[in-house]
Order: C-alpha cells, then structure tokens, then sequence
C-alpha cells in the first residue's frame, strides 16, 4: 500500500528559502522521495514559493542549483546582481496594519501575538523577490488560475479577522497562486498587505510558522515538515549577540507552536518527520532571515 505523505515547508524569509531549498535537496538525495510527488503540499510565506515551484513541476535540483545562481552572481559582482532583495525593509506608512484586528484580541477572539501586529505599522514593500520566482512559472496573472498539482495550499492570513486561509484548499477564497503567493509572503510592516477580493492578507507565519496543523484531518500516513523558524530541541546554539538573542526568543515561541502541532499530528496517527536547523546552519543565517547576503554561506553550511 503506498505510503501517503504531506510536505509542509514553513515560513523563513530569504534565508530560510535558502535553507529550505537545500533541506529538501538533502532530504531526496539521502531517501530517494521526491518531494514534488507529496499527497499534499503546504507552504507558508517562503515556504509557500517553494511549495509552488515544487506543485508547478520544478525539481529541488532545480531550485537548488537557482540558489547557487544568486549566491554566485553577487560574490561575482560584490552585490546582487539583479536581485533586489533588501537586508532591510522601506520605512513602513505612518498608520496601523489594521487596529480591527488588534481589537479582536482585546475581545478574546484570536491570541495578543496575532493581534498585537494590527498595530504594526503599515509595510510599503511591494517588490517580492522570492515570489519572483514564481511568475516565470506560473503565468496567471489575475485570471485566477492555480498550479498543476491537485491540492497545493498557500497559508497567508486575512487582515480583518486574524484567521489563516489555505488558498488551493476547497472552501477557500478564489485566488490565483501569483496572488497567493505574494499574500503569504507579506511579512508585517516590511511589504504591503496583498487585496483578493475584498480582503487584504498578510504572511501566514504570523499565525504559524508552518500551518501543520491543517493537515491534521487529512489521514495522511506521514508528514515531513521543513521548519527554518524553529529549532531541534536536540541542536539549540547559544546566541553570540544582541540581535540572536531576540531571533532566539523569536524561535522559541515558534517552536513551541511546532511542538503542538506535531502533538496533534502524531495523536491522529500521522508520523512527523521534522527537518530543523542545526546550530552550525544557524551560525550560518544569523538574526537577519532577510538578508540576502548570507545565502552563500547557508549554501556553504550544507555542504559535504
């Protein structure tokens, strides 16, 4: 009987595409599944770019060997290259994301974590890198239409109530993956909130780092999970500075979502398999997930 199996790649910024890339490069090479052949595949924020690509037809060869590209374009030119990825965000819009939101934590409707980024400032980035990728693929525009692979969800998160959608799953709103795509990956007070239909979405990571639990009734047999939010309990490196001992907090918070939704998954009889970061690769990304300038040594980090 063959074996039913979901992905979940998590969200992660430019760094952990990177590391999820290579992850899931690994994780083909060493067991000989490929991962475009998933039951079901799930994608958060960066993780959303790969699922994607992946349900569009495209190898994790080939994502790969595009990683190594732009790592090799910007030693070469000692910047990007064409990338415009930026360490660091545009100086946001002088008004709150959405203080709706922020009031329905006040009513004990969503949790203080989701509706305390209603009173984030408002992102002005429009200009999606890593959801770039995606039109050369998928060339949808507005029309609606959805990658090739039968159930493919893209998690972002609906600015009015604080509640994930899984566009691509039934029952969710119409939308096209470009859309989609750049919804989930609209990281709070850095890129602009993304409208489909008459609601406006931003990452899904603000909820979960990696949605796992929408697959909890979906009687899979086993899930693997790529998680660059969290942390192995088994691999945690110290922080060296200021800013990795804020990402730390930031880690521990996730991964203890993680922790819960594997609890699930695992009570309903689905075997998880976690790919984590290890304190080598780590090190290798530093605080900054969106800084396009270490993607060379988280390359380097996976390396034999």
């Amino acid at each position: 009987m063959k074996t039913r199996r979901g992905l979940v790649i998590g969200a992660g910024g430019v760094l952990g595409y990177t590391w999820s890339v290579c992850a899931l490069h690994r994780f083909e090479s060493v067991t000989g599944w490929d991962p475009r052949s998933a039951d079901v595949l799930v994608g958060t924020s960066a993780g959303s770019v790969i699922a994607t690509l992946l349900g569009s037809g495209v190898s994790a060869s080939d994502l790969l060997a595009s990683q190594k590209r732009k790592a090799s374009a910007r030693k070469a030119s000692g910047r990007g290259g064409r990338e415009t990825e930026s360490a660091l965000p545009p100086w946001p819009r002088a008004r709150p994301l959405s203080l709706r939101l922020f009031a329905r934590g006040l009513r004990g409707k969503i949790p203080p974590s989701v509706s305390l980024v209603g009173l984030l400032p408002e992102g002005r980035a429009e200009d999606f890198g890593l959801a770039k990728a995606v039109d050369a693929i998928v060339q949808d525009g507005q029309n609606g239409t959805w990658v090739t692979h039968p159930r493919c969800w893209v998690v972002a998160m609906d600015c009015h109530d604080g509640q994930r959608v899984a566009f691509g799953r039934a029952g969710a709103p119409q939308a096209g993956s470009r859309d989609a795509v750049r919804a989930s990956c609209a990281v709070p007070a850095w890129f602009a909130p993304i409208r489909i239909g008459d609601r406006r979405y931003i990452d899904g990571g603000v909820v979960s780092p990696t949605s796992l639990d929408l697959l909890a009734d979906e009687g899979l047999d086993e899930v693997v999970v790529v998680s660059p939010l969290t942390w192995s309990p088994r691999d945690r490196a110290p922080a060296g500075s200021l800013g990795e001992a804020l990402e730390r907090v930031m880690r521990r918070a996730m991964s203890r979502v993680l922790d819960a939704e594997v609890a699930l998954l695992e009570s309903r009889g689905t075997r998880v398999i976690r790919i984590e970061p290890t304190a080598h690769e780590l090190r290798a990304m530093g605080p900054n997930f969106m800084d396009p300038r270490r993607r060379g040594l988280v390359l380097d980090a996976w390396s034999p």
